[in-house]
């Protein structure tokens, strides 16, 4: 009925191909991840180098990495200030900081008429924004609208698969890589007991 993957052209081809019925649904944390590379990170850097002539107020901006990109709540203590500060002296970082909490927001809609609805603010928001980076991003993102609004009918994530993805990368990495592809894939199999697959 429906399938969780990241915006890869590969694994749409592949869906559409084998599962021509299933509904699409992109999952947020790629998503607001991309969002967080092409427009939080290109934003920051372009304030940054506005300021080439304040050396002070430049490394604030150069430093706000991480204080841009966490969620609110898995800020260290003391440090939601320094984000306040940080969004209160530059405008362009809190539009664009505003922008990924609404863009979050999309995956929480209640029904896929709300769901359409917050993306055609959201979408019209970023155009209006005057913000390069975000339009960029925004009119990239027109051709997944369909799959980011149909998770509010599929509550569908690709957590799992990414957990046991790096589950596996572990013990690869643990053994400096296999010789002998049946024992790695009985190692993987002992890892994950009770797993059907």
């Amino acid at each position: 009925k429906s399938v969780a993957m990241d915006m890869n052209t590969a694994f749409d081809l592949e869906v559409r191909e084998h599962c021509p019925q299933a509904q699409v649904v992109y999952d947020l944390f790629h998503v607001v991840a991309k969002f967080g590379r092409e427009v939080i990170d290109r934003v920051r850097v372009d304030q940054a180098n506005e300021l080439r002539d304040n050396p002070k107020s430049r490394q604030v901006i150069k430093r706000s990495r991480w204080l841009l990109l966490r969620n609110p709540e898995n800020l260290p203590a003391g440090h939601d200030v320094r984000l306040s500060e940080l969004l209160e002296a530059n405008q362009p970082l809190n539009t664009v900081y505003v922008m990924k909490t609404a863009l979050k927001e999309l995956w929480y809609a209640p029904n896929e008429q709300e769901a359409s609805q917050r993306w055609n603010d959201w979408y019209r928001q970023s155009q209006e924004s005057g913000i390069k980076a975000l339009r960029q991003f925004a009119e990239k993102l027109k051709g997944y609208a369909g799959g980011i609004i149909a998770s509010a009918t599929h509550r569908l994530n690709t957590s799992v698969l990414e957990g046991m993805n790096n589950k596996i990368k572990v013990i690869k990495r643990m053994a400096y890589g296999y010789r002998d592809n049946d024992y790695f894939f009985l190692k993987i199999k002992a890892a994950f007991p009770g797993k059907a697959r």
